[in-house]
């Protein structure tokens, strides 16, 4: 599956339609900007809305993978119920992923903290101390971001 040529297919599959970004937007109950992600390849459509999206621009679940239709002989060694199962694990080890990589930078965050209090005693090491201690608060923003981020 490639994004890219998936997202080509939405907009000519809603261009077909005669839909603008807005108006199959507003139908899907999503913004015109995600829309506009879809087609330009920077994100896939979230699971629970991939049957939406097919219904309204008349394609199957496995044409939007593929980003073409199907042809009249083919064959497919999958079936739609298969194809959402996968889509969902997927976008949920994402998910995981990014809640892992907020957690590490906590983590990381906690560390230099506590490795900024041993240090000091000197105009040097208080600078370094002091260097350590908005590094750790830095990282621990950062991985509160990561893990707060839809």
């Amino acid at each position: 599956m490639n994004q890219s040529i998936t997202g080509k297919f939405i907009a000519q599959k809603r261009k077909e339609k005669n839909l603008t970004q807005e108006q199959l937007a507003e139908k899907l109950g999503v913004s015109n900007k995600t829309i506009s992600k879809w087609e330009t390849g920077k994100c896939m459509p979230d699971y629970a809305i991939v049957g939406s999206l097919c219904e309204e621009l008349g394609i199957t679940i496995a044409e939007l993978m593929d980003g073409e239709e199907r042809e009249e002989k083919s064959v497919r060694a999958y079936d739609e119920e298969q194809i959402m199962d996968l889509l969902k694990r997927t976008q949920e080890l994402e998910k995981q992923k990014r809640i892992l990589y907020g957690v590490l930078l906590l983590v990381m965050g906690i560390a230099l903290q506590a490795l900024s209090h041993t240090i000091g005693g000197t105009d040097v090491k208080d600078f370094f101390s002091g260097l350590l201690l908005g590094i750790s608060v830095a990282e621990m923003i950062a991985g509160l971001f990561v893990i707060g981020k839809k």
